[in-house]
């Protein structure tokens, strides 16, 4: 695969970001607020993704990097397209914190703030997609034994594809909250503590509402994630799609689970 091709799929996997942020936002008034301050995130970090894969910032100083190179934008989209609440707490925090600690307890997956992961993370996820394989050296890992094999960091949603052959059930694949990388995980095993007993693992969805979405739950360790059926909406994109499962997030989390880890807009 040549350079010019590698180029083209990047640019096209943030145009399909952007154009399913659009269709979600029209479907679901409850999300198009939510979907129009991830669409001025994805303004900003495209243009960093296509400069960090020049740049190949190195692994030590990439959190230096992203708060150079993308906070500034971050933060800029967020008060002028975020809740108001939003705004405010990240002017605060770029006033009265450290930046590229932000960045830095994100890439080593230590516990935080909600704002100050919310910058970090957005800060970083471009640089840090587009390093590829060498993202690992700028992460803690492996976070858990579950963990993602390129970088450690814990799985943010699952998405179930087609097998390509009939009467075979395509792979469930999980997707990292640090590197965006994907990898393979058995059907039916929780994400996190590898319970198998289906007794355990309940499913919760609204078919009607949002027939390819649903929440995959344990009972062994009351964690969850939400999985995006790619069978039932070819056309879904699961780094998308997860935003708009608010109802199922808020329903499970009734429920007494806590979700694996946050999406990009601390929901869960």
């Amino acid at each position: 695969m040549n350079d010019v091709t590698v180029a083209s799929l990047a640019t096209e996997a943030w145009a399909r970001r952007r154009r399913r942020a659009r269709q979600l936002g029209e479907r679901h008034a409850f999300a198009r607020d939510l979907l129009q301050l991830y669409q001025a995130l994805l303004d900003v970090q495209e243009p960093a993704f296509l400069r960090a894969r020049d740049d190949r910032p190195e692994p030590a100083s990439l959190a230096t990097y992203a708060v150079d190179r993308v906070m500034g934008g971050v933060a800029e989209a967020t008060i002028s397209a975020g809740p108001p609440s939003l705004a405010a707490a990240v002017r605060d925090r770029l006033r009265d914190g450290e930046p590229t600690a932000f960045v830095t307890r994100w890439l080593a997956g230590e516990p935080q703030a909600a704002v100050d992961e919310y910058l970090g993370r957005a800060a970083a996820a471009p640089v840090l997609e587009a390093l590829g394989p060498a993202a690992a050296g700028a992460c803690s890992g492996p976070a858990a034994d579950g963990g993602c094999p390129r970088c450690g960091g814990l799985p943010q949603l699952s998405y179930l594809t087609e097998a390509g052959e009939s009467l075979v059930s395509g792979p469930r694949m999980l997707l990292c909250c640090r590197c965006g990388d994907s990898w393979v995980h058995q059907r039916m095993t929780c994400a996190v503590c590898g319970e198998q007993s289906t007794s355990k693992l309940p499913i919760f969805a609204d078919a009607e509402r949002f027939p390819h979405l649903r929440a995959d739950a344990c009972e062994t360790c009351r964690r969850y994630l939400i999985t995006i059926d790619l069978r039932k909406d070819p056309n879904a994109v699961p780094v998308v799609d997860e935003l708009v499962a608010l109802p199922l997030d808020l329903y499970v989390k009734e429920r007494g689970f806590t979700k694996i880890v946050p999406n990009l807009m601390a929901i869960g």
